[in-house]
């Protein structure tokens, strides 16, 4: 059985990780990630709360008669970016689930 002081200094460490966990949260939500499909066709950067900021797509990808191919150009970019915020995100955020069952 834990006593009282053993924890309030519990709390407290609690506290601490929760304001070091927000502050990586912020920051981690401020990078861009860019992802790109194949022979960088399209463009798109996220940010790492994972909204996109900007699409950039190469005219040669501007096929008419193959629209297809550019909504596979744009799924392909988006995916990688996504990729790119989960990786970052695993590895930002992991150390405070680490250990912990369920997470």
């Amino acid at each position: 059985m834990m006593n009282g002081m053993n924890m309030n200094k519990m709390m407290k460490q609690v506290k601490q990780m929760q304001k070091k966990m927000g502050a990586d949260q912020e920051e981690l939500n401020k990078k861009e990630f860019t992802g790109v499909s194949p022979e960088d066709m399209v463009k798109v950067v996220f940010t790492g709360d994972r909204k996109m900021k900007d699409m950039q797509i190469n005219s040669e990808a501007i096929d008419p008669d193959d629209p297809d191919m550019l909504s596979d150009l744009v799924i392909s970019a988006v995916n990688d970016a996504l990729a790119k915020v989960n990786k970052e995100t695993s590895e930002t955020m992991g150390k405070y689930t680490k250990g912990i069952p369920g997470m």
